[in-house]
């Protein structure tokens, strides 16, 4: 029997995803037509013995949790509980919290896995060569190749290249280790608990008595990746296997557009039925484009490549989209242009108007690159990046969007670039 645990953060987290995790918990945030987290979900009930999946994190239970959850069960048959933190407790200290939870019911194994990731998640594959790593105690790592610079950024492992054992592994190095990189997802075995227990008496110890009144959750904050990994490496219990299939991280808006992409280019053999076609009396599409059915477009309006259109968006005649997310209740009236930006929830973008962003992706000429998480700021001015619209912001008729980040409930009257418009 398998078990999976999907970490999901919670409200401090996932800042660089504002304005939009002002309206929705990043998560849940539509990647593709789809809840985030409904792509790892979607990969966890393919395997044929998985019983639980388990969603850890530090949002209060709300609405939107509690109603994805409920649809997310009847859809996957499959039983899937939130399990909230009292406090942050970092990637091993919540699995650690919560061990109880995840061990009823003995599973031989269990996933781990970060939300804010995109992938083709090769699952089977890693229990299969886990299988063949002959040790029922060993964990593996799903690893990727970046490029020597990007590798910075990320967990990066030194691995032994006739084995695929761990025999080093340093989170965001300060110079270049390796070019294999963590891609957040993990299986472990139940022994992984007296390591991170191991961790735990190790913090409880190190803590002085001034400090013990919030000593049990200063103990309880627990890194997989500093604390765990970078002790199990070179112990012959850590593996990493390695996928060419397409991975990113999901930390900004920008990486939304780019993750929904990925996601839409696999909808070819996952969910063609997903994918929009080109019908008589409905829209032009060109490239994926994921509409939902209850959007209302005209069919003059030219859509794609990689667009979703979310639940009761209005589009108008003469309307372009590229490159874009637009989010349920928008609209975008006649003749309006909208590239590589997301529009939010009951926006309204006027005739003749064009919001346009700049594209973050990565270099198309290296196959190793991955997005690069900008900081918001280069040199005191805005970095140019996608433009995104908060939730009910109007924008008139005949103005230009440029390169933006337009808070909710604005009504704009005038044309901005390269601003943040509080």
């Amino acid at each position: 029997m398998l078990k999976a645990v999907i970490l999901i953060g919670g409200p401090q987290k996932g800042t660089r995803f504002r304005p939009l995790s002002f309206e929705v918990p990043k998560p849940l945030f539509p990647v593709a037509g789809v809840p985030m987290l409904q792509h790892h979900i979607e990969a966890c009930s393919k395997l044929p013995n998985m019983k639980e999946i388990l969603l850890i994190g530090f949002y209060q239970p709300n609405e939107e949790i509690n109603r994805f959850l409920s649809c997310a069960q009847q859809d996957f048959k499959i039983s899937i509980r939130y399990l909230q933190e009292y406090a942050a407790l970092g990637t091993g200290g919540g699995i650690y919290h919560f061990r109880d939870q995840i061990l009823s019911g003995s599973p031989e194994a269990f996933f781990v896995m970060n939300a804010d990731v995109c992938s083709e998640f090769p699952l089977p594959e890693m229990l299969d060569f886990q299988k063949e790593h002959g040790d029922a105690y060993s964990f593996v790592i799903l690893g990727t190749t970046a490029n020597r610079k990007q590798s910075l950024n990320y967990g990066c492992i030194v691995e032994n290249e006739q084995t695929d054992e761990v025999l080093h592994y340093v989170e965001k190095p300060s110079t270049f280790v390796s070019d294999i990189i963590n891609c957040g997802i993990y299986l472990f075995t139940p022994e992984i608990f007296q390591h991170i227990g191991t961790v735990f008496q190790k913090n409880q110890q190190d803590i002085s008595p001034a400090c013990q009144s919030n000593g049990w959750h200063r103990a309880e904050v627990i890194r997989l990746e500093q604390d765990i990994f970078t002790a199990l490496a070179g112990q012959g219990k850590l593996y990493v296997y390695k996928t060419d299939r397409f991975w990113s991280q999901i930390k900004s808006a920008g990486s939304a557009i780019y993750a929904s992409r990925l996601y839409l280019n696999q909808y070819h053999t996952t969910h063609p039925e997903r994918l929009a076609t080109n019908r008589e009396g409905g829209p032009k599409t060109r490239g994926n484009v994921y509409i939902h059915p209850t959007a209302n477009i005209d069919p003059t309006a030219v859509l794609g490549p990689n667009v979703s259109i979310g639940t009761g968006v209005t589009i108008g005649a003469g309307v372009r989209v590229r490159e874009s997310i637009i989010l349920h209740g928008a609209t975008l009236q006649d003749h309006s242009c909208v590239l590589n930006s997301i529009v939010g929830w009951g926006s309204t973008i006027g005739k003749w108007a064009r919001v346009e962003g700049t594209p973050s992706d990565p270099n198309p000429n290296d196959p190793y690159a991955k997005i690069d998480s900008e900081t918001l700021f280069r040199d005191g001015k805005l970095t140019p990046s996608i433009t995104i619209l908060g939730c009910n912001v109007n924008i008139p008729s005949e103005v230009i969007i440029l390169n933006s980040i337009v808070l909710p409930h604005k009504d704009l009257n005038r044309s901005f670039k390269n601003q943040i418009i509080l």
